[in-house]
């Protein structure tokens, strides 16, 4: 499934456990997505993406110590626009309502339930970057 399209971006991925950040990880190469960058939580997270200014951000909600919506509130209010408009599709375990309610009113760009699969990586990817 490698798409050439995606070779020219890089995407961020902000995922606190090791383990599904090599998962996200294999799955963006399978899409042919050739640059990564990862951060273990929302603090170190935002700093890569201020260095990096990657196309999108793949980002997890519950982490330590800085979790996925304080990020995407600090992302949404850094002071260079550029930045704070990169996409943000938030990647989690947690379907609550509440949960998705409270993302989706921090400005983010789409939502996926883990375990995720290639095809939802997919769809969600091509929306944001505008493939579709």
């Amino acid at each position: 499934m490698n798409d050439t399209r995606y070779a020219r971006h890089t995407i961020a991925v902000i995922e606190d456990e090791s383990h599904t950040r090599a998962i996200i990880r294999g799955l963006l190469r399978q899409l042919g997505v050739r640059s990564i960058v990862e951060a273990a939580d929302g603090s170190v997270g935002l700093k890569e993406v201020i260095r990096s200014r990657p196309s999108v951000v793949l980002c997890d909600i519950h982490m330590e110590p800085v979790d996925g919506l304080t990020f995407v509130f600090n992302l949404r209010h850094f002071a260079v626009p550029a930045i704070a408009r990169i996409p943000v599709i938030m990647l989690t375990a947690d379907a609550q309502r509440e949960t998705v309610e409270a993302a989706r009113d921090s400005q983010i760009n789409g939502y996926i339930v883990k375990p995720v699969s290639l095809a939802m990586m997919k769809q969600r990817l091509d929306k944001v970057l505008g493939f579709t």
